[in-house]
């Protein structure tokens, strides 16, 4: 079990594998208040930075799943570089249909909803390992201005401009659910600037230490076009954001 081999090597070198910046990450677990001993649940956890520095910084015992070996690997590597090994622990697997045996007081799920078909059924998900009173995390796109045209939402690798709402409508959708939106953190653009930039250098370094793999080709044709595609595209169009629900 692992994700697609490319997404291993372009954010080989990430700790976060969002546009997300490690002090957005800070500013989330400050506003919501967390408390020493608060248990998290994190579907899709990557290479583990969120609960690896809210266990160092808040005190929370976290559960992480993520289906790729090498994220989870790093995220185990990095508890130890922070000294939380006691209070996190990372899970290989897939992540779709994990419930807690112990229900959680945070519920995550940043990034990655396509685990459960999408927000609506992240949250159910999410839901099934939340105690009453909980609070459930979603990290999802959003289009920071709509895209005139479908090929331009296609330049951002949407299927459609109907694939993401314009942020107002994106949280209406929390409230139609049934869910209080009680805090959010968006990227901006340098947040984005890092998550899609940063895999530049490591595809170019990749193709250096590779260059007779059989990704090198596909490697070399993303260096090649994502600057520009990035910069005309996805800097320009998508927002993200994660945002803090409570049932209502």
């Amino acid at each position: 079990m692992d994700i697609p081999r490319i997404f291993n090597i372009t954010e080989s070198a990430h700790r976060i594998h969002n546009p997300f910046t490690p002090e957005n990450l800070a500013i989330l677990g400050s506003a919501l208040r967390l408390e020493s001993g608060t248990r998290v649940l994190d579907l899709g956890s990557g290479s583990g930075e969120m609960l690896c520095t809210w266990a160092r910084d808040h005190g929370i015992i976290g559960t992480g799943i993520d289906m790729s070996q090498l994220f989870t690997e790093q995220a185990k590597l990095r508890a130890v570089e922070l000294g939380v090994v006691d209070q996190v622990r990372f899970i290989h697997g897939d992540a779709a249909g994990y419930v807690t045996d112990e229900k959680v007081g945070v519920a995550t799920c940043v990034g990655a909803t396509w685990i459960a078909g999408g927000v609506a059924g992240t949250i159910e998900l999410l839901a099934r390992s939340l105690r009453p009173g909980g609070i459930i995390l979603i990290g999802e796109p959003y289009w920071r201005q709509l895209p005139p045209t479908e090929d331009v939402a296609k330049g951002c690798f949407a299927n459609s401009v109907s694939d993401f709402l314009m942020l107002p409508e994106l949280i209406a959708s929390f409230g139609h659910l049934g869910y209080d939106v009680v805090e959010m953190v968006l990227a901006d653009q340098d947040g984005w600037d890092r998550y899609e930039a940063a895999k530049w250098l490591t595809m170019r370094r990749w193709l250096e230490a590779n260059p007779d793999d059989e990704l090198a080709n596909d490697v070399r044709a993303r260096l090649n076009s994502e600057p520009e595609r990035y910069a005309a595209y996805t800097r320009e169009y998508m927002g993200w954001g994660v945002f803090a629900l409570m049932l209502r």
